[in-house]
């Protein structure tokens, strides 16, 4: 098995519970997130395969941002609320079971239907920035890899109701740092994600999470469009800590 760790939760079980007690209203009842149709494929074709390859399969997963919200949800809706979540990705997996995560992430598709042009596009940036933010962390070693990825990969779920026409309105707030906050615990993500959009609901958006996806940013090469950071002027991506 690779040692591919994908990211750490950071809170203990005995304070996920009090969090859990403290807000019921955290239900996971929000619609799916479509995933890319050639993710699906490659993850039913690594089913027929002898040996699962956890490492390759963590990859293939955490670089397809709707296959990656699917499978966490799975498996914060399996876990007691008293009960650690996984730590990685490998552990989702094998843990669930790769046809469990499979159906889950199969209950939405990103289809080829002009609609979905956008979805294809926000995808692909998140991605791009993911991998960027990646890069930077290992550069920079300010923080974990594999955290500074998973933060990329989800910078900008605040705007998902939007993207994606949800019907129902309010996800946490006005702002898309207040919708990517509230959407980050009711899916029960990792610490580093709710710890960016805290950073970006600030006045001033600085610390080490919100400074890192801005430099991200400078080395985008794809459209960044419908992300809430880019608004057509590179320059006013270059305030950091």
């Amino acid at each position: 098995m690779l040692n591919f760790g994908a990211f750490e939760l950071q809170e203990t079980p005995e304070r996920l519970t009090e969090r859990l007690v403290l807000q019921p209203k955290l239900v996971d009842n929000l619609p799916e997130i479509p995933v890319m149709p050639e993710t699906l494929l490659r993850m039913e074709l690594g089913m027929h395969e002898y040996a699962v390859d956890l490492g390759a399969m963590s990859q293939l997963v955490l670089g397809d941002l709707g296959a990656t919200l699917q499978i966490l949800r799975l498996a914060a809706r399996e876990c007691g609320a008293g009960d650690a979540h996984p730590a990685r990705m490998e552990d989702c997996i094998s843990g669930l079971g790769l046809q469990s995560c499979l159906k889950a992430a199969a209950r939405e598709r990103v289809r080829s239907d002009v609609r979905y042009s956008t979805v294809f596009e926000t995808w692909a940036h998140a991605r791009e920035i993911a991998l960027a933010c990646k890069t930077l962390a290992r550069e920079q070693g300010m923080v974990s890899p594999d955290e500074a990825y998973l933060v990329g990969l989800c910078h900008g779920i605040g705007s998902l109701p939007e993207l994606l026409g949800w019907e129902r309105p309010g996800y946490g707030g006005n702002s898309w740092a207040s919708v990517g906050r509230r959407l980050a615990e009711r899916w029960s993500l990792p610490n580093c994600v709710s710890k960016f959009f805290s950073e970006m609901r600030m006045e001033r958006g600085e610390g080490r999470w919100s400074y890192l996806v801005r430099e991200a940013h400078q080395k985008a090469s794809r459209s960044t469009i419908g992300c809430p950071l880019f608004n057509g002027d590179r320059s006013s991506l270059r305030s950091h800590v």
